[in-house]
């Protein structure tokens, strides 16, 4: 491939142009050797080898492309994606994750990241959700503005990624839009509720996940790890829900527990469960303290809320209240 810019050609000891080839080259990092494709440059008129700066740098960056890949190092392309998938600057990025404040910048100049540090920006740019619980936890660290920028980001992507959302993720999203301060405990006991009581008005549930019978009550467990480093933090709150996704058994069932139910702590409302027959029955013998990752049946969830239908004499959602008196009276 000719190149109409001229390089000096020590042979020819004058300016000329080149020809470029593209070809198999080893290179040696930490004293190990990689096979990577480079590219060569010779001169025009004698056949010599010509330097060429540019491809000197394309060949050094094709190595360490190699290196990374065999290695499993985050591409220098993908380092430079983050701050713009998120918005928000190399320096706050770094000051969010702890790091140095020129730490990320460097990065983004070339400079290669531990193997540690490079599984931590991997996992931020391909799940926008551990990014989000990253910028919870670390939001004090950054302005106000530098925060409220990268979380909308953040949320817009994590909604874009939910194309036929299932309905348990529609739900969390309005109980969290609805609630100001809601912890990850008391946000499983409004799942489970909002699933057990539209069973019970409506005759099928409303979402296919299973529950555990965890120490704390009832679990989803994806839920869980989706919101687990709020630990006893409340969740921040989801914006812009659109009510049109549900129906109007599914709203009624809804705004109930969260009006009448999800009034109570997370601690409270595990007290409630832990006095409820599916998780007595899905622990069995267990240990009070001993984990589990047994499932609470759907048909012993459908039984028991039946049941409570009944003896409530509940007519429509409103009356979970009732239910939800009693149970705090009782302890």
């Amino acid at each position: 491939m000719d190149n109409n810019k001229k390089v000096f050609c020590e042979e020819c000891r004058k300016d000329v142009n080149y020809v470029v080839s593209r070809i198999s080259m080893i290179g040696k990092i930490k004293e190990k050797e990689y096979v990577y494709t480079g590219m060569e440059a010779k001169c025009a008129d004698c056949g010599s080898f010509v330097f060429v700066p540019e491809l000197n740098d394309g060949n050094l960056k094709a190595l360490y492309d190699v290196y990374r890949e065999k290695n499993g190092i985050i591409s220098l392309e993908t380092i430079l994606a983050i701050p713009r998938k998120y918005d928000i600057g190399k320096r706050p990025l770094s000051i969010l994750l702890g790091w140095g404040e020129q730490t990320f910048t460097r990065y983004c100049d070339g400079d290669m990241p531990t193997k540690q540090y490079s599984d931590i920006l991997i996992r931020i740019y391909s799940d926008p959700a551990y990014y989000l619980e990253i910028l919870e936890a670390g939001k004090e660290k950054l302005a106000t503005h530098s925060y409220e920028k990268s979380k909308k980001a953040a949320d817009t992507l994590l909604k874009s990624q939910m194309p036929a959302k299932s309905k348990i993720d529609t739900v969390i999203r309005y109980v969290l839009n609805q609630c100001e301060d809601i912890t990850p405990l008391a946000l499983q006991k409004a799942v489970y509720y909002i699933q057990g009581f539209y069973c019970a008005f409506y005759g099928t549930f409303l979402f296919q996940e299973d529950c555990q019978a965890w120490v704390h009550g009832p679990v989803y467990k994806d839920i869980y790890f989706r919101y687990k480093n709020y630990r006893f933090d409340p969740i921040g709150k989801s914006e812009n829900f659109d009510v049109s996704v549900f129906s109007s058994g599914e709203k009624a069932i809804c705004d109930s527990v969260i009006q009448n139910i999800c009034c109570y702590s997370g601690k409270v409302l595990e007290r409630f469960t832990h006095n409820e027959t599916p998780w007595l029955a899905a622990r069995g013998d267990l240990p009070v303290t001993a984990s589990s990752d047994r499932i609470i049946e759907k048909v012993l969830i459908k039984k028991y809320f039946d049941a409570v239908k009944r003896k409530y004499s509940m007519v429509n959602p409103s009356d979970i209240k009732a239910y939800a008196e009693d149970m705090f009276r009782a302890f």
